[in-house]
């Protein structure tokens, strides 16, 4: 693959960890642990292939109305993850982001966040933004209220500037497991441009070719941004000049 045709940013909804556990009559945390393990084989993927940027639906602001078992599992595993994993991300150069509302977590997991982020801030060869308790409309709501309280006016470049994720470019691909065909308030702004793929293969079970598969389809669309095919393909003249 060129760099042309590997997008620096790719933003995944990791889904399906608890259909995956259901499938094998397991608890739906057996499904969240082993969705752990398809993220590290991710990031390590998207390394090797290119990318420079990758980025997580984790768990979502709508996700606290999930059972209070699963949600308590959940917190539990992401700091034990967080615990587990932060020094082999730190050896291979990834450099961690979360990317949330961290009020009403708990001490425990904000402590792993910030111990995390520090560790890992001077890595640059991926950056990692882990979305957790996240929404794209907080996302936004939140960054014009940031403007609001700082009297700047709200333009697109301003608001663009105040979102959470303003320290890397917009993701080109955007990839939802599971089979749902839905973006379920995950990047609501960075996304306006981005391409997507759905695929029916649950998160536990997304390995390389599933990656390198969504990355071949990304490579054979045409990004125009609101410009015609002739503006986009260089050395070919305008349509009117033919």
């Amino acid at each position: 693959m060129t760099a042309q045709t590997v997008p620096h940013h790719i933003a995944i909804v990791m889904d399906g960890n608890g259909r995956w556990a259901n499938k094998r009559f397991l608890p739906r945390i057996a499904g969240h642990k082993k969705g752990v393990n398809s993220l590290k084989r991710c990031a390590k993927t998207c390394d090797a292939r290119g990318v420079r940027v990758l980025t997580v639906f984790a768990f979502s602001s709508e996700n606290w109305q999930r059972p209070t078992d699963e949600v308590s599992g959940i917190m539990d595993l992401f700091a034990f993850a967080l615990a587990r994993e932060v020094p082999q991300l730190k050896a291979d150069g990834v450099q961690l982001r979360f990317i949330g509302e961290r009020q009403g977590l708990s001490d425990k997991v904000l402590r792993g966040i910030e111990q995390s982020e520090a560790a890992t801030a001077s890595n640059q060869r991926l950056v990692l933004n882990v979305c957790f308790n996240y929404g794209g409309r907080w996302d936004i709501v939140q960054a014009a209220a940031k403007l609001s309280a700082q009297g700047v006016p709200v333009t697109e470049a301003s608001l663009s500037q105040a979102m959470a994720l303003a320290h890397v470019p917009d993701p080109d691909l955007v990839i939802r497991t599971g089979g749902e065909l839905r973006i379920s308030n995950f990047l609501l702004w960075q996304s306006a441009y981005s391409e997507f793929v759905f695929t029916d293969t649950l998160w536990p079970d997304f390995d390389e070719a599933a990656l390198d598969s969504a990355i071949s389809a990304f490579a054979t669309r045409e990004r125009r941004f609101g410009k015609t095919s002739d503006q986009v393909k260089p050395g070919v003249l305008p349509s009117s000049a033919h």
